[in-house]
């Protein structure tokens, strides 16, 4: 299985447009050893010729661009064969707006997600110009789905879809939260074995991402704050981490305890807020990432798995 990270930032990227922190003010002015970055999105593929993506960025034109093998092979082509949303925040499904140039695709989603960006989105008609320009394939909790090649064949990737804490998207507040709200991808290749988790959005400790970790070569995991007050003692917001849905890294009950446990050969934090120390490569609390053994995730990290 081949796995490029095509962005690897939280909602904003890094930097952020409209943030002065001492994060991104570095970055910008070359004084803060730190890559930038762009919103969370990871291509997969069993040959390197039919790809999945992990979510759909906002950034998603230059991420294509930034990956030959995505590029079109033909005067209308794309290499993609579907694209599978963990959920509905507007950080994950935007970019599916910016495809809309009469491009047939197949997005997997849980019924919950397709009705948050279908239903009463006038912007959604841009996707349907054609009949069948969007094909949407549902994902239950659990269920195995067989994913295809771009000729119809099976590619020898199956998926499972995981229900993990998390929250219903801004732009469906009011709504009774779901178990199909928030959920993590489990992806095997039946060619080579390998198996990919993928939780890039985690509220908290569940029992079922050790389950998911079962047997798995790669985890990428929530690494959106280090702490739980990383925002507010900055001044930036009144909420915490988890107030947004996200399992902080650092401290005894943070994630960064629970992933050293856990026998998967590469842990992997992705969806890193520009607030983030761990996004200085020479601040002690990368450093501390990096001690147990945990990697942090940048914009063309590859995998083959």
């Amino acid at each position: 299985m081949h796995v490029r990270v095509l962005g690897s930032a939280a909602g904003g990227g890094f930097p952020q447009w409209n943030c002065g922190c001492p994060n991104c003010q570095g970055v910008r002015a070359g004084s803060l050893r730190a890559k930038p970055r762009t919103q969370e999105c990871v291509a997969v593929s069993a040959d390197g010729v039919s790809w999945y993506l992990l979510n759909a960025s906002p950034e998603i034109r230059s991420q294509l661009e930034s990956f030959p093998a995505l590029h079109p092979k033909g005067l209308r082509h794309t290499p993609l064969a579907g694209i599978v949303l963990t959920s509905g925040d507007l950080d994950h499904c935007l970019g599916l707006l910016s495809l809309r140039e009469s491009q047939p695709l197949v997005v997997y989603a849980t019924e919950r997600t397709r009705h948050g960006f279908v239903d009463g989105n006038v912007l959604y008609k841009t996707l349907e110009r054609f009949e069948g320009q969007v094909s949407w394939r549902t994902l239950k909790i659990e269920a195995e789905v067989e994913l295809p090649a771009l000729d119809g064949q099976p590619s020898g990737l199956t998926l499972q879809a995981y229900s993990v804490p998390g929250k219903p998207p801004l732009h469906v507040k009011g709504l009774a939260p779901s178990l199909e709200d928030n959920v993590a991808i489990r992806i095997t290749d039946r060619n080579t074995g390998g198996v990919l988790v993928y939780a890039s959005s985690v509220r908290g400790y569940a029992r079922v991402l050790e389950r998911m970790a079962v047997g798995a070569t790669a985890l990428f995991f929530d690494g959106t704050f280090f702490s739980s007050d990383e925002l507010v003692e900055m001044g930036a917001s009144d909420r915490k981490a988890e107030d947004m849905a996200h399992w902080p890294i650092g401290g005894t009950e943070g994630s960064l305890h629970f992933l050293q446990g856990l026998p998967v050969s590469r842990r992997i934090y992705i969806h890193i807020n520009n607030s983030n120390p761990i996004l200085n490569e020479d601040s002690d609390e990368r450093d501390r990432v990096h001690a147990a053994g945990v990697e942090v995730a940048e914009d063309g990290l590859e995998l083959v798995l």
